[in-house]
């Protein structure tokens, strides 16, 4: 695989069960360019540690006096050198191709993870480690994969010089074939407390990045509040805890650089203490001790990568943990889930009725379902699980009597699209944010209308640049310079124009005025006329518009009826939608008005009636007054 080849069309199965396992999947994968940089490696090493043999050989040419000698030594010379610089040139190509095909591969892996798990990744795993996963541990594992060639190419050569050194020159071959090990091993007992203290800087800087990025989405929330600086020095701190735990894992490493230097240095006046005796006792030539001498100072580069690879693998190995973490995810927590709930050879469904076991809720086909739960969090569970997205065990939802777990993803998102409530705008152009995939029979313009888009298109044209069409206009990331209803809007339309066989939206109007509201409710059923469709709400414009609500209390489903029918005769769901309190509800139960009986029959507001809190916690008019509004609301918006 070359750089200009990535994407790769298919990335494989990662082996996931551990770190170490992760990290030998990747190398088994990349084994040709593997190969390729050991062969370049071998090539420069091999020639770099031929000089100290082509500089003796000259050397001893000079005390010999021999022109020709001298002469033969120079060619080598010139070849070796030749050879290290075609060699280090190649290597360092093939080993970054290595690196950079690595981390492309890892994050193919991740981005596949994450569009399969959807929703769901950040439940599990925190976002902040997703972050560190995807841009830094990336990069480490890449290293380590690069450095394992050349680790292996230098240790290759380490073996081949010592073996040659024993056979030119025994009496001091046996010394240096002797010490490199030592020297090279002698670092071991010191990786485990370097490791230890660079997973902990790894956690720290974890931890750090997560705090980052809470506070940077929260930043417009702590502002109002005046937090800011509270999480601000929670930043400093976690910041100064990170460059502490740098420094404690700097210096274990600076001592561990120390002994590489110090071990070859005693190991070179080892070598050269013994060698000048030995040719003082005429046993060696100048030329021989020249030789081993320069061979070993020319292996403490070689040896430089055994420290290379130690730190490679000590900061790559917490990464690929963590990598292979996210990457054993599953969508489902047992494998029997799916055999169980059956699947489908075809890979698609034609249509049906959407039904969950789990709760008892039933979506018939073509009509709009209003859901009403009083948890807002057991309902967004409930939106995930209708979109086959649940991560708890259970029965499967079905579709057309099909489960939605047993069809491939690609088919059961294409059946079935779940809009959650709080939606993510990214960053480009409207145009950009419109181009989904989509069945083709809504247009993107009807789209905008039934979302009631109307005044968020003149506010896009307003503050464009591009000019008057409000496509062209552009979206800041995560649509932050719109308003949180403009944004819910945006994203409405989005959905209504993917055109999906079911539609769940999860409190799509819960940021918009109530006259707009009135206009969404109407658009919505407009236009999906004939489709399935399932809201998560409480507002009364909304189940009004409903041909079906159902109420969900407690995991299960509680009554089935419309608006005003369950309005009458369902205390616990109006205390829902009404925002009663439970005094208030249980008054209105045990006390059921009366026609002709004056004020508190129904219809008519009791006199003692005060204000009461709207559904966003703000006082709001009387309950009886909010539903009698209902009909002039509907007329508002269809005249609009």
């Amino acid at each position: 695989m070359q750089i200009q080849d990535l994407p790769y069309p298919d990335p494989g199965v990662p082996d996931a069960r551990s770190g170490a396992r992760f990290l030998w999947w990747l190398g088994r994968n990349q084994l040709g360019g593997q190969l390729k940089a050991l062969v370049w490696g071998l090539l420069h090493f091999v020639a770099v540690s031929a000089l100290p043999f082509c500089v003796g050989f000259a050397v001893q040419g000079v005390v010999d006096r021999s022109g020709g000698r001298l002469a033969l030594a120079g060619g080598l010379l010139a070849l070796c050198g030749a050879a290290s610089a075609v060699g280090d040139t190649f290597l360092h190509r093939a080993a970054v191709t290595n690196w950079i095909t690595a981390a492309a591969r890892v994050q193919q892996l991740l981005a596949h993870k994450a569009a399969r798990l959807g929703s769901a990744l950040t439940r599990r795993v925190a976002a902040g480690e997703v972050v560190a996963v995807s841009t830094g541990d990336v990069e480490k594992i890449g290293w380590f994969v690069e450095a394992v060639s050349r680790f292996t190419a230098a240790a290759l050569t380490v073996g081949v010089v010592c073996a040659g050194l024993v056979v030119y020159q025994p009496a001091l071959g046996v010394i240096v074939a002797v010490g490199l090990p030592v020297v090279a091993l002698a670092v071991l007992p010191l990786l485990p407390h370097a490791t230890r203290r660079a997973d902990t800087q790894r956690e720290k800087g974890g931890r750090a990045t997560e705090l980052a990025s809470d506070t940077v989405a929260g930043l417009r929330v702590l502002r109002g509040i005046g937090g800011e600086e509270l999480f601000l020095d929670r930043y400093r701190r976690a910041s100064q805890e990170v460059r502490r735990a740098a420094v404690h894992s700097a210096r274990m490493w600076s001592l561990i650089a120390s002994l590489q230097v110090l071990l070859p240095g005693l190991l070179l006046i080892a070598v050269v203490f013994y060698g000048v005796r030995l040719a003082r006792e005429g046993r060696i030539s100048v030329g021989e001790l020249v030789t081993v001498y320069s061979s070993v100072a020319v292996l403490s580069y070689p040896l430089q990568h055994f420290q290379e690879i130690a730190m490679a693998y000590s900061f790559s190995r917490p990464s690929a943990q963590r990598a292979a973490r996210v990457l054993s995810l599953e969508r489902h927590p047992s494998e029997a889930k799916t055999a169980q709930t059956g699947s489908t050879e075809a890979g698609e469904v034609k249509g049906g009725d959407l039904y969950d076991p789990a709760t008892g809720l039933l979506a018939p086909e073509g009509l709009l379902t209003a859901v009403v739960c009083g948890d807002p969090d057991a309902a967004g569970r409930l939106a995930e699980r209708l979109g086959g997205h649940a991560s708890e065990a259970g029965p499967s939802v079905l579709l057309g009597g099909v489960a939605l777990d047993g069809l491939p993803l690609d088919a059961a998102r294409a059946a079935v699209l779940v809009q959650d409530k709080d939606p993510v705008l990214l960053s480009g152009s409207l145009r950009d944010l419109l181009d989904v995939p989509s069945s083709g029979a809504v247009a993107a313009a009807d789209a905008l209308a039934a979302a009631g888009c109307e005044d968020v298109l003149d506010t896009l044209v307003q503050g464009s640049l591009e000019g008057a069409d409000p496509l062209d206009a552009h979206i800041t990331e995560r649509g932050r310079s719109l308003s949180g209803g403009q944004r819910q809007r945006l994203a409405l339309a989005r959905s209504l124009l993917t055109d999906p066989q079911v539609l769940v939206l999860d409190e799509p109007t819960s940021a918009v005025d109530s006259h707009t509201e009135a206009r969404i409710a109407e658009g919505v059923r407009a236009l999906r006329n004939g489709r399935t469709t399932v809201v998560f709400t409480s507002s009364p414009l909304l189940l009004d518009r409903a041909d079906r609500v159902v109420l969900v209390h407690d995991g299960q489903v509680a009554a089935v009826g419309v608006h005003r029918e369950l309005l009458d005769t369902e205390p616990r769901y109006r205390a829902v939608v009404t925002r009663e309190t439970e005094p208030e509800t249980v008054a209105a139960s045990e006390k059921e008005p009366r026609p002709g009986d004056g004020p508190g029959a129904e219809g008519e507001p009791r006199p003692d009636e005060g204000p009461r809190a709207g559904r966003n916690g703000l006082a709001g008019p009387r309950k009886i007054d909010e539903l009698a509004h209902i009909d002039e609301l509907r007329e508002i918006g269809e005249t609009a």
